[in-house]
């Protein structure tokens, strides 16, 4: 069962940050009075109630703006928008309602996901429980005051979130597969090698809508075993931005190797082993999943005498954690494989 995430959404400079800090139970993202601060997703681990998930904290919505960087914090909130079972949608008491609130709120509840209204900046719920009330004018539900500074209100919050996270059933006809997530950067041949592993020994197969971080679970079977094959490679998405790319790719690789029982550590033959891999592939080692290194692209590279062996002492040099896992090279266009 995959943890339940909630991301912080709300126009700049309203307490995102803060407040996610607070909940993360450390000073992780950068707290500053200045708008676009925090302008990349940041995610941590976090519990309530016996409960684990995933907080992911955003860069303000500027909803209509033709600011660069602005835009690019705008398309990572939506990012963090689809992944989300549950938003918290924060609001500056102090402000009031804003036009940008308004536009936000129409946009979160197109995505009809499960939103927690909450009014940062609250310092006296005495003196500001009257300024409450406006908020109801967004159509959200029932505001939840906030000192994001002071912690006070938190619990209140937490458990309205607690209450919103998604009833998971339990499958016990998934308990003889075996989950394999193919994990690394976009653009490896992620669902290639799923495709052509389908095309080839395609005995029964199923498309499942996995989650709603839009990894696809492709069930398979064969003489050896029953199979789930979780593909991350949905996180190709419109931004042109590499950095933002890079770091959604990793969240949604982190997703898939909670669910996994093993990892295919995918690495573009061309590229060598990135500092995204490296992140993605300590991930895994980290969560004591089995690891399987499979080096893709392996037409493309000129050989000669020894250029395997070559390749391979230096992708355990730059992943010395995964000294067990072995390595396997790869061309998921010819199908050809090397050992």
């Amino acid at each position: 069962m995959s943890k339940p995430i909630v991301a912080i959404i709300g126009k700049p400079n309203v307490g995102k940050s803060t407040f996610f800090n607070y909940l993360a139970g450390s000073k992780i993202s950068i707290v500053e009075d200045t708008p676009g601060v925090t302008r990349d997703r940041i995610y941590a681990e976090t519990n309530w109630r016996g409960i684990d998930f995933t907080l992911i904290d955003t860069g303000g919505i500027e909803p209509n703006t033709n600011d660069i960087i602005l835009s690019q914090m705008r398309e990572q909130a939506n990012m963090a928008i689809e992944m989300a079972d549950v938003i918290i949608f924060l609001t500056d008491l102090r402000q009031g309602i804003t036009a940008a609130d308004r536009e936000i709120a129409i946009m979160l509840k197109k995505s009809k996901k499960p939103i927690v209204l909450v009014c940062n900046k609250a310092d006296n719920l005495e003196k500001d429980k009257n300024e409450i009330y406006e908020f109801y004018n967004l159509g959200i539900g029932e505001p939840y005051p906030l000192s994001a500074a002071n912690g006070v209100g938190v619990g209140d919050i937490l458990d309205a979130i607690y209450e919103k996270f998604p009833k998971k059933e339990i499958n016990n006809n998934d308990d003889d597969k075996i989950k394999v997530a193919l994990i690394g950067k976009p653009n490896v041949g992620k669902s290639s090698l799923v495709n052509k592993i389908l095309g080839e020994n395609r005995s029964i197969v199923s498309d499942i809508a996995g989650t709603t971080r839009d990894a696809i679970d492709t069930e398979f079977e064969n003489e050896n075993g029953k199979y789930v094959f979780i593909d991350t490679a949905g996180v190709r998405k419109k931004s042109k931005v590499k950095e933002n790319i890079e770091k959604y790719s990793v969240i949604r690789s982190l997703l898939a190797i909670e669910r996994a029982d093993v990892c295919l550590m995918m690495i573009d033959a061309v590229d060598g082993v990135t500092d995204q891999d490296t992140k993605i592939a300590g991930e895994a080692h980290e969560a004591g999943k089995g690891v399987i290194i499979v080096v893709n692209k392996w037409d493309a590279i000129e050989k000669e005498t020894g250029t395997l062996e070559k390749y391979k002492k230096e992708v355990y040099q730059k992943l010395k954690y995964l000294s067990y896992a072995p390595i396997i090279f790869i061309s998921a266009k010819t199908r050809a494989k090397s050992k």
